[in-house]
């Protein structure tokens, strides 16, 4: 791998700046790709652009960008896409720094910020090896998440198609799931949930194995599925359905038929249910019927010292005597037969004759 440090001024790096739908976002002559297919959208705030522009008029540095080579000698920012494109969008008048816009300025404050030197890093080499460096040097600014890393990776069609999907705002995934899904598209929260969903969890061979495919329609026909798939087992929307793992639920339950309208009879009457303390975990609850998503509500101290002090210390099972650090509490009556969390429904067990039964 060869690394080449290069100055590169601010009029060289804004010569032919585009920012279209066509093109992408370019710079350098039409020779630097500003947004390759792994990175983000812009997400600088007001304050950090406008200190870009501020560091640049004090001519104080910058911190160092990085750029890979391509095979065609053209260039792709590893490192520096929201200051670049800062810099590209203030020359072409796209926003002002203290209420001036750059062509408010003087011929001579305007060639000042043109012939502002930015250090550079070439980075030529294997696709793997500047790849890895692109993850070592990911340690400072906007950190770049998981999923912009592995879209880094295994760049190529098929990753830009299923950006197209998922990673704008207002994207496609937005419009139809967007009430279904935690995080936000533009940091690629939207495409890691349906890769993750998809691939149960091997994010990354999902990714291997469709890197080079003409596009995503087997991840977007799927995400459809799911979200369709909700909407019709839970017809009645509530804030609590958002934000669950809904592909790995449609995964194991897809050809089972249920009845929609018995299911919200009982999400109703579990919402009210004062035992229940994690009520998004209700939606999971009533596919799997695995009380660990209701997360009971646990029995107090001072219920537990009841009871104990109740049973004279003996194990209801198995008629052994212990200290109440070694037992657990046991509802008498279970939970899911009605079993109230209360005083008179505690029962202490040895933790080996409670863990047994509860299967644990």
């Amino acid at each position: 791998m060869k690394i080449e440090l290069k100055e590169i001024t601010v009029r060289e790096l804004t010569n032919d700046y585009q920012d279209n739908e066509e093109n992408g976002v370019v710079g350098y002559d039409g020779k630097l790709d500003i947004r390759p297919p792994y990175q983000r959208e812009f997400i600088y705030k007001d304050k950090q652009r406008d200190a870009v522009i501020d560091t640049i008029m004090k001519n104080f540095p910058l911190n160092v960008m990085y750029w890979a080579v391509r095979d065609n000698g053209n260039f792709e920012i590893i490192d520096g896409q929201q200051r670049t494109i800062s810099i590209a969008q203030y020359v072409e008048g796209e926003f002002s720094f203290e209420n001036r816009y750059f062509h408010n300025l003087q011929e001579d404050e305007k060639n000042k910020i043109l012939d502002y030197t930015l250090m550079v890093y070439w980075c030529s080499g294997e696709d793997s090896e500047r790849l890895k460096w692109f993850e070592t040097i990911n340690i400072s600014g906007e950190k770049l998440t998981d999923q912009e890393l592995r879209n880094a990776v295994f760049s190529g069609s098929w990753v830009t198609d299923a950006k197209r999907y998922f990673s704008k705002n207002g994207c496609a995934a937005y419009g139809l799931g967007g009430d279904y899904l935690s995080g936000a598209a533009i940091r690629q929260d939207y495409l890691e949930t349906a890769i993750n969903w998809i691939s149960n969890g091997e994010i990354k061979d999902y990714m291997g194995k469709h890197q080079h495919e003409p596009n995503a329609n087997e991840l977007w026909l799927y995400f459809q599925n799911v979200i369709n798939w909700v909407k019709v087992v839970f017809p009645n929307y509530r804030k609590e359905i958002k934000g669950i793992e809904w592909g790995f639920l449609y995964n194991e339950f897809k050809n089972k038929n249920f009845d929609s309208k018995k299911l919200e009879k009982e999400i109703t009457k579990l919402m009210q249910d004062e035992d229940v303390t994690n009520k998004k975990g209700i939606y999971s609850y009533v596919l799997t019927r695995k009380e660990k998503f209701l997360n009971i509500r646990a029995f107090s101290d001072n219920q537990k010292r009841e009871a104990y002090e109740r049973q004279k210390g003996i194990c209801v099972v198995c008629k052994e005597h212990f200290e109440l650090s070694e037992m657990e509490a046991d509802h008498i009556t279970p939970w899911h037969e009605g079993g109230k969390t209360s005083a008179d429904n505690c029962q202490m067990l040895c933790k080996d004759d409670n863990r047994r039964k509860s299967g644990i």
